[in-house]
């Protein structure tokens, strides 16, 4: 008998590199895919699928490396849990981009072999993703590498600071409630359509922050997302008690830049629920301030420096720092995945400042099944 292989997707847009992946599949031996319902496409990546889930069911069983397709019952990003404890598959197979943790901990239990592939398309065409044939956007997502949440004035009141941001290039189409400034950037859609116009950057940020805040918003998002998806490049981004930056400092360099590049690391999370509250038990004091701020201080030096252990020390402290605030930015779960990757890893924290979304890991050697950003220069 074949053995049985299992992979799961949204597979919206159908395109050649779905057909190179089913078939890269097939060769395990008889493919069952499961397939994300409208539902669930909507709570990940926060838009209305192209084509109905029915839709898309039939042409993904209609391929002829398919054997069976279905609609996954559950939701989240591990929608199949119920639907691969009935298939018992063999082998669970997925692409780079759409490993986590989570996934490869449930195969582990369940004894189910987990094998990631590399996207390679079919003879000469050309690669494809969903992300890539949608109307090109090149606004650009934003990562917090340190001082996240002290461009909030009731924490930057106790103690002032600075917060470490990086614009990152849309290579991948980040999962909706990731920390990526996912809601900034759905803002930034609507001002501009598909790409940041010329212009002063600071002022344009400063008209994003403004209409994502409208007067009677009563909670403010921080200014460090605008600021952090326009302004290319790196950027310390100090704060003392006011919505907006005192002094904003950027690094365009090719050399920082590109180290910055090959020593960073994300693991895609679960994105954060819509009921989620980082906000309650909060602990933020002048200590915790102060800590914050001087791990962001220290963590712009060593990356001026290019120093990777001293870089990796200070995400770790600026993290820690964090969750001491704002215990329920992290749970079990996370601190978990964190333990899995010490050995490979010298420093994490998670994307944003409010729980959940990507992992990221700062590491001087290249970490397996994880994606790697490209800076805006």
């Amino acid at each position: 008998m074949k053995k049985k292989v299992f992979v799961s997707g949204c597979y919206d847009m159908l395109h050649s590199g779905h057909v190179a992946f089913f078939e890269e599949a097939a060769a395990l031996g008889d493919l069952y895919v499961g397939i994300g319902s409208d539902s669930t496409v909507w709570e990940l990546k926060g838009r209305k699928t192209i084509y109905t889930e029915q839709e898309r069911l039939y042409m993904v069983g209609a391929l002829k490396s398919v054997k069976k397709a279905f609609i996954n019952k559950g939701k989240g990003l591990i929608d199949f849990e119920e639907d691969i404890a009935e298939l018992n598959p063999d082998i669970f197979f997925v692409n780079e981009d759409g490993h986590t943790p989570a996934k490869e901990a449930m195969c582990r239990k369940l004894g189910i072999e987990y094998v990631v592939s590399k996207r390679i398309p079919h003879g000469n065409l050309p690669v494809r993703s969903t992300t890539a044939l949608r109307k090109e956007c090149n606004i650009p997502y934003r990562i917090d590498l340190a001082g996240g949440w002290l461009d909030q004035p009731y924490v930057s009141k106790y103690s002032a600071g600075a917060v470490i941001t990086v614009s990152v290039e849309p290579d991948y189409e980040f999962n909706d409630r990731s920390g990526m400034s996912t809601s900034t950037r759905k803002k930034a859609i609507e001002l501009w359509q598909t790409d940041i116009p010329e212009g002063d950057s600071e002022k344009l940020a400063k008209m994003l922050f403004c209409y994502e805040n409208p007067p009677g918003k009563t909670e403010i998002s921080g200014s460090q997302d605008s600021l952090g998806i326009v302004m290319p490049g790196l950027n310390k981004l100090s704060y003392d008690g006011e919505y907006w930056p005192c002094r904003i400092e950027s690094v365009l360099d090719d050399d920082i830049l590109k180290w910055l590049e090959e020593h960073i690391y994300l693991i895609a999370l679960s994105p954060r629920v819509r009921e989620y509250d980082v906000l309650s038990d909060t602990r933020i004091d002048a200590e915790n301030a102060r800590l914050l701020s001087l791990a962001a201080d220290d963590c712009w030096n060593a990356i001026l420096e290019k120093n990777p252990k001293r870089f990796a020390e200070n995400v770790r402290r600026s993290f820690e720092a964090q969750i001491k605030m704002f215990p329920k930015m992290a749970d079990r779960e996370i601190f978990e995945h964190i333990e899995s990757y010490k050995p490979d890893a010298l420093g994490w924290k998670l994307s944003g400042a409010g729980g959940g979304g990507y992992l990221i890991l700062v590491s001087e050697k290249f970490i397996s099944n994880s994606l790697q950003i490209r800076i805006r220069k």
